[in-house]
């Protein structure tokens, strides 16, 4: 019966204890492990011993992302500005959809976040992700890292100087959503007409492309080169569904009904200033079963 009981306590913050671990480590994969990893050390603890089964899931997520975050910076594993991270993908069908996942998904963090967020050590990350993005006392996140008060305050100040200017608009997630979208669409529409005018003006005048095809990130900036690149991968058997990346509008493309890429946009003042375009064989493979579809990468 204990362990029933546990198991529903956990499953109420799976999803609070997944956006803890995926803004600390920036990958699904890695977050979805430190998740079953809350979970085994719960199922074999006295809960009689736990004040608050939500705060203790929370610490030992938290720790366990430490953990692997510091063990990625002694392995030297590349920065995520040399690889893109890992993006929460679900094709954007309010009507079949989730109401919950998409609810998750529009509140998730924004691969440009995710960027900055590797430029800091492990110990800033963690206090600024679980104070500012959690709400968690520094007390609290002060015995996580074994510092002080003062000092744990110190560390998120300089970690939030990093990320400042990064704010949202306020302008709530479905209706941001419904904007970036209109834009997205615009820019599909432009690039299966060929219309290279259409498209730069879809575009940002410094607008920058990375693309990560697998064996590292290729990089397209400005306009012109980031429309021509589009015209030339526009292809009539490629069709476009439209998704939720990290949130934002984005889009999946499939190739003969199966998954050939997914595309991440950020849109600022109507125009695209950044996209990501993920076509690595092995993330599209995994994504490809996340969405119940085929990879087209075989």
């Amino acid at each position: 019966m204990q362990q029933e009981w546990l198991a529903e306590r956990f499953e109420e913050e799976r999803r609070h204890l997944f956006g803890v671990a995926y803004r600390m480590l920036g990958s699904t994969s890695e977050a979805e492990d430190a998740v079953q990893d809350a979970w085994l050390r719960l199922s074999r603890s006295d809960a009689d011993e736990i004040d608050n089964i939500g705060a203790w899931l929370t610490t030992v997520v938290a720790r366990v992302s430490l953990n692997m975050l510091r063990s990625r910076k002694t392995r030297g594993e590349q920065p995520l500005e040399d690889r893109l991270p890992e993006p929460t993908v679900v094709l954007d069908d309010p009507t079949t959809q989730d109401p919950a996942e998409r609810a998750m998904l529009a509140d998730s963090v924004s691969i440009a976040l995710l960027v900055v967020l590797d430029q800091l050590s492990p110990d800033e990350r963690l206090a600024f992700v679980l104070h500012d993005l959690f709400a968690v006392p520094f007390d609290e996140i002060a015995t996580m890292l074994d510092r002080s008060s003062d000092s744990t305050r110190q560390l998120a100040s300089r970690a939030r100087r990093r990320v400042r200017g990064r704010s949202a608009d306020g302008s709530g997630p479905d209706r941001a959503v419904t904007a970036q979208r209109e834009v997205v669409d615009a820019f599909f529409a432009a690039a299966q007409d060929g219309d290279l005018d259409r498209l730069i003006g879809a575009l940002h005048p410094d607008v920058v492309l990375h693309a990560d095809l697998g064996s590292g990130i290729t990089t397209y900036r400005g306009a012109a080169k980031v429309a021509g690149n589009a015209v030339m991968y526009a292809h009539a058997d490629r069709v476009t569904h439209a998704a939720l990346v990290n949130g934002s509008a984005g889009v999946a493309i499939t190739f003969h009904g199966k998954l050939y890429s997914v595309m991440a946009f950020t849109v600022v003042d109507g125009k695209v200033t950044e996209i990501e375009a993920y076509a690595a064989p092995d993330q599209i493979a995994k994504l490809a079963a996340d969405l119940g579809l085929e990879s087209a990468h075989g």
